[in-house]
């Protein structure tokens, strides 16, 4: 049991510092910039959008909270109607870190072998939980290298969650 619960402290410690990075470049995103042809706002959103459904135990039941929509399963890769505000791509952040701390805090070892299924993927819930920790990473580099490219500054590494 205590490997267990190293494991789920592990987990979380490292998820929730990926969201702390995606919220840390959010923040740092001048107005000007949030809503141009570099589509900070969009690739915050479809983070968040797809963070949330992969932290869904059962992806086919999966509603993202309003106002979002599910605009991210548009096979055309059309974008949501609207640009999303700040602070209700950050409201979606938070949504996004409660939901992701309370499924790892309810891990077990049988769970976290349990199985997430959908049209194209099957993983257990432990390696669903690393690929979703890859894909903030790899949007929060590309956020990250924005802002570079039009501030000349980004967001410091976090080694561990903040909390």
């Amino acid at each position: 049991m205590q490997d267990s619960i190293m494991i789920k402290d592990a987990l979380w410690s490292q998820f929730g510092a990926s969201l702390d990075m995606l919220e840390n470049a959010i923040h740092m995103c001048p107005d000007e910039y949030w809503d141009t042809a570099l589509d900070f706002w969009y690739l915050s959103f479809h983070c968040l959008f797809w963070t949330d459904y992969y932290l869904s135990v059962e992806p086919n039941k999966f509603e993202p909270p309003k106002p979002f929509t599910f605009s991210e399963f548009d096979p055309t890769g059309k974008k949501p109607d609207r640009t999303y505000t700040r602070s209700e791509i950050l409201a979606y952040l938070e949504h996004c870190r409660q939901k992701a701390r309370k499924h790892i805090r309810e891990l077990t070892p049988s769970r976290m072998n349990a199985r997430w299924i959908n049209e194209s993927k099957n993983f257990s819930f432990l390696e669903i939980l690393l690929y979703n920790m890859r894909h903030i990473q790899h949007h929060v580099a590309q956020l990250n290298l924005y802002l570079r490219q039009a501030i000349d500054r980004a967001p410091k590494w976090v080694s561990q969650v903040k909390e």
